[in-house]
């Protein structure tokens, strides 16, 4: 879609390969992420990057058969950059060696300047505080290098830990530089950028007048049906094509009962009423919770809930006459992730919170304007279309709502009791300056009734978990550190203010081992 300058990063499989696109965003380098396996001498050359670069993976060079980069990429006078996998590929095209059986590196390491580094690579201003911290991952590694490279820094276990080909502008590190654990790591990135001739044209101003273009070269005269949640990617993608082609969108917001305290009003006052879009209210809250009746298993609520809401969709999409188009607030790791990097199936820890099926069942051709975007570009592009602050900003809510936050059977009266201690819990976090801090927090409903003591009577009433973490992107999430004087206050809130709780607990657990949520 983009016409800046691009850089390719090939993937060998680094569960990290992910944050690599990230820094470099955030240099306002626009990048795209390929399998090793779909990349090409052609499809390099169609795509024109200005640099590549060859991340980490889980591989071995020293395998009959491993993955490798395209032989000729070497040759079409590209700055490269090697991480980790990606630096012993390097050296193994390129005419040095890599060997397994020497001492395996994992976590916190410590990388020293070898005599006589050249100080004006990309690993300029590297140093100048002695050693540098980096973040190791590696069986193997590189004892022989390729011709025309030199030494620039070397560890306990890997003495070919940074290299350099200054005349080719080929550099590669054992380590991972994308991680928060390389404190320096980023400034290496942007060194790098900054060598091959990166302007940082990639900007939210630039990709929206970008994506406004496109929708309108795509859509023409059609109809386009949003299906509208509610969360910040599909209200964006909503603004943003409301933007380009004005009436000719329809938003269908299927309320499905699992919502939280006085959302559904929320989002048709902001749609309909604040950006004019027009908007379908479909309310199916008795269909869906009906349908989730004496429902227990965390699998089949989501399928159930996922079905019907393909047939709630259809339903009303049906009546908008003349519509070709279905726009779906697609981010670009969904884009990532929909390539398995073995070509073979990954474990399935639970269905995916977003509904799939639309488009097979409908015959609709597909706009998905946030396809190239992360979560956090997402935001950016939101405050660029305007859209409040206090809205970009909202943790996420999954697709089927409530419904994952109640463990066990679903009742109206559970329903009602979650959004009125959720309700309290948020505000807390609010009310006391937290809300920014956090990636993500919410109440949950646990199926356990606990006695109590309230006043001079006995309790039996629900309890309640809390849960608050810290992420960069949701991959993995740790404990958010509240004081024991705020977690007393909030329970002492929710239970006075909310009919049917008498106890709380505080949820400590980590991602992994636990997911975000409870289901």
């Amino acid at each position: 879609m983009t016409q800046h300058q691009r850089l390719l990063i090939i993937d060998f499989g680094s569960q990290v390969t992910q944050l690599i696109a990230r820094r470099l965003r955030e240099l306002n380098v626009f990048c795209e992420i390929r399998p090793y396996q779909t990349v090409t001498e052609a499809t390099i050359q169609e795509m024109a990057p200005k640099a590549v670069i060859l991340s980490g993976g889980p591989d071995s060079v020293t395998r009959e058969g491993s993955p490798r980069a395209p032989q000729a990429l070497f040759d079409m006078g590209l700055p490269i950059f090697g991480i980790c996998y990606g630096q012993q590929v390097m050296m193994e095209q390129l005419g040095g060696k890599v060997e397994a059986g020497h001492h395996a590196e994992y976590g916190r390491a410590y990388v020293s300047p070898a005599d006589g580094h050249t100080k004006d690579s990309i690993f300029a201003g590297l140093f100048e505080a002695g050693n540098e911290q980096v973040w190791m991952s590696h069986g193997d590694r590189v004892t022989q290098l390729a011709p025309g490279f030199e030494v620039i820094g070397v560890s306990p276990n890997a003495p070919l830990a940074m290299v350099a080909d200054e005349a080719r502008k080929f550099y590669a590190v054992q380590f991972h530089p994308e991680v928060h654990h390389t404190p320096n790591g980023a400034k290496m990135l942007e060194n790098f950028v900054k060598m091959a001739g990166f302007t940082g044209d990639w900007t939210m101003a630039s990709y929206k007048d970008e994506a406004i273009r496109i929708i309108r070269e795509q859509v023409g005269d059609k109809k386009v049906i949003c299906g509208l949640s509610g969360g910040v990617d599909s209200s964006v993608a909503a603004v943003l094509i409301h933007e380009a082609i004005g009436d000719q969108l329809t938003c269908v917001f299927v309320d499905h009962g699992l919502l939280r305290l006085n959302e559904a009003e929320e989002v048709v006052t902001m749609f309909r009423d604040t950006y004019k879009i027009p908007l379908i209210h479909a309310d199916e809250a008795d269909l869906f919770l009906g349908e989730l009746e004496g429902v227990s298993d965390p699998e089949v609520k989501r399928k159930t809930i996922g079905r019907l809401f393909i047939d709630v969709f259809q339903k009303y999409a049906n009546g908008i006459e003349g519509a070709e188009f279905l726009a779906q607030g697609t981010l670009y790791p969904d884009v990532i992730e929909s390539v398995s990097f073995t070509g073979g199936p990954s474990v399935t820890i639970k269905s995916h919170h977003n509904v799939g099926g639309l488009p097979e069942k409908m015959g609709l051709k597909l706009v998905e304007p946030l396809r190239e975007l992360f979560k956090d570009e997402v935001r950016a592009l939101g405050r660029e279309l305007g859209l409040p602050d206090k809205f970009i900003g909202r943790h996420p809510f999954p697709g089927p709502g409530l419904a994952i936050r109640c463990p066990g059977e679903i009742t109206r009266e559970k329903l009602d009791i979650l959004r009125k201690a959720d309700a309290v819990y948020i505000d807390q976090i609010r009310k006391h300056g937290l809300y920014d801090e956090i990636w993500q927090a919410f109440a949950a409903i646990l199926p356990m009734r606990t006695v109590g003591v309230m006043g001079d009577g006995r309790t039996y009433d629900y309890a309640l978990a809390i849960r608050a973490v810290t992420s960069v992107d949701g991959m993995t999430a740790d404990t958010y550190p509240f004081t024991h004087e705020f977690l007393g206050e909030t329970m002492t809130r929710i239970i006075n203010e909310v009919k049917g709780v008498n106890r709380v607990f505080y949820d400590l657990t980590s991602k992994p081992p636990g997911t975000i949520e409870l289901e």
